[in-house]
């Protein structure tokens, strides 16, 4: 490893600020993902079908909206050369996010079948005013990674750190709305969303020294934007990042990898309502077994990146222990088992969760050689586009099994059939989704460390 790759230039006081960025990020998304649909169906008893419908609805405009955002914020503006290309962007799209996730939570008091309509317009109009403010959040933030993170040591360090403290991101987003949920009390899901954009406003706070542009970055952007003023169209730029091979690659398995994700969050409140039949609370020692295994990981994984230096090789790794340590949450009924069984699958799901970002990382340097310019705004915002897809896969994923199993949300105890149902959803199809995510990175993914070192010497020799 060459000089430039082991150059470090910020300190870890910065990689942990950087990491609040990202710890809204995952808070919020358990926060939501977590409820949101298992709020509609179990407590409004919205129709499913609707509650899908509406959720794909919002996912199509979060799938437009995303890229476009990273199109239009990937380009200088007259404030860039003072406060930076990311960090305007990031606390004005941040602040009202963080507040708007109150909206998700205060639908209008209407009869869920008389006003299904009036309910299940409120579910989308407060979705999409939602997903705008956080696309211009996460846009903006992910696309700063890569800039001001250049080193293969540093993007690894900063990955690893970061998610360490987003993971407790994940902690607090499983742990505190069930100290606040009561099972049959929709009134205790508004006051949940208060503490959680209470929580939500501290952390941007504290994101804020580590999500600065770095001001050395921001002048070689601007000098190499008046080098070459013209700037193709949205659609031209996105059809040229999609013709690169690693770009499609990736996408793929990071389409899966969110699905299974989603599937699983999402599952949480189901399987512990109605299959250990506990109350909300139940969720945080699930959660914090897995969390637990993870943060355990994290220091080994990056230890065994560092040794392997491929990410290819170590993301593969990572997966196919997934794959394996799936398979058995399939099958326990047992509550506490299941918590020492999430607690073993955090382990392998730490190491996949950790080089998501560098992996992603050394496609755009591979991006930039082929196209000669930085435009990871759009990149992220794709990348945000194909993340919509999981929403979609998750929705589906209920309706047809919970209309399959006959799922019956008006009642406390549910038909073997139907528990079978919450098991597929929790476990068996997010295995599947992680299979096909780790045989993309194995069939289709070709950046090697050779090829990511070569990549580097070209992006010195370019002054990108």
């Amino acid at each position: 490893m060459n000089e430039s790759e082991m150059e470090v230039k910020h300190s870890k006081l910065v990689y942990f600020s950087n990491g609040f960025g990202r710890f809204n990020d995952e808070f919020l998304t358990m926060a939501f993902g977590a409820y949101v649909f298992f709020f509609y169906e179990t407590e409004i008893k919205l129709n499913v079908w609707l509650i899908s419908l509406a959720l794909i609805i919002f996912a199509i405009y979060n799938a437009i909206n995303d890229p476009m955002i990273g199109y239009l914020t990937d380009r200088p503006f007259k404030f860039t050369k003072r406060w930076g290309r990311r960090f305007p962007w990031i606390l004005i799209g941040g602040f009202p996010w963080i507040i708007c996730y109150l909206l998700l939570f205060s639908p209008p008091t209407q009869d869920p079948v008389e006003g299904a309509i009036i309910i299940f317009l409120w579910l989308i109009i407060a979705t999409c005013i939602y997903d705008t403010f956080k696309s211009l959040y996460m846009v903006n933030f992910y696309a700063l990674f890569p800039d001001k993170f250049r080193s293969i040591k540093e993007r690894r360090t900063a990955a690893g750190l970061g998610i360490t403290v987003s993971v407790f991101g994940i902690f607090l987003g499983a742990m505190i709305p069930p100290l606040f949920i009561t099972f049959g009390d929709i009134q205790s899901y508004a006051f949940m969303a208060i503490i959680v954009v209470i929580i939500g406003i501290i952390a941007i706070l504290l994101a804020i020294p580590g999500v600065r542009d770095d001001q050395e970055n921001v002048n070689l952007y601007l000098k190499k934007v008046k080098e070459k003023p013209e700037r193709e169209s949205f659609f031209k730029t996105m059809k040229t990042q999609i013709k690169q091979k690693n770009f499609r690659a990736y996408f793929i398995a990071f389409v899966f990898y969110q699905s299974t994700t989603a599937c699983m969050i999402a599952s949480l409140p189901f399987l512990v309502r109605y299959v250990f039949r506990m109350e909300a609370e139940a969720i945080t020692p699930i959660m914090a077994g897995f969390l637990v295994g993870a943060l355990i990981s994290f220091p080994v994984w990056m230890f065994i990146g560092h040794k392997i230096d491929d990410n290819r090789k170590t993301i593969i790794l990572a997966g196919a222990l997934l794959i394996i340590l799936t398979s058995p949450l399939i099958f326990i009924r047992d509550y506490l088992l299941f918590v020492i069984a999430v607690f073993i699958w955090g382990l392998a799901f730490g190491g996949f969760w950790i080089l998501l970002d560098p992996v992603l990382a050394d496609v755009i340097d591979e991006q930039v050689i082929i196209t000669g310019k930085r435009s990871e705004g759009i990149t992220y915002g794709v990348r945000a586009f194909f993340g919509t897809f999981s929403l979609i896969i998750m929705a589906l994923s209920f309706a047809i099994v919970h209309t399959l199993t006959g799922f019956n949300e008006r009642v406390e105890i549910q038909s073997d059939l139907a528990i079978w149902g919450i098991y597929m959803h929790t476990a068996l199809i997010p295995m599947i989704f992680i299979l096909i995510s780790t045989l993309t990175f194995w069939k289709l993914y070709d950046l090697n460390a050779d090829e990511v070192k070569i990549n580097k010497e070209k992006l010195a020799e370019l002054g990108l």
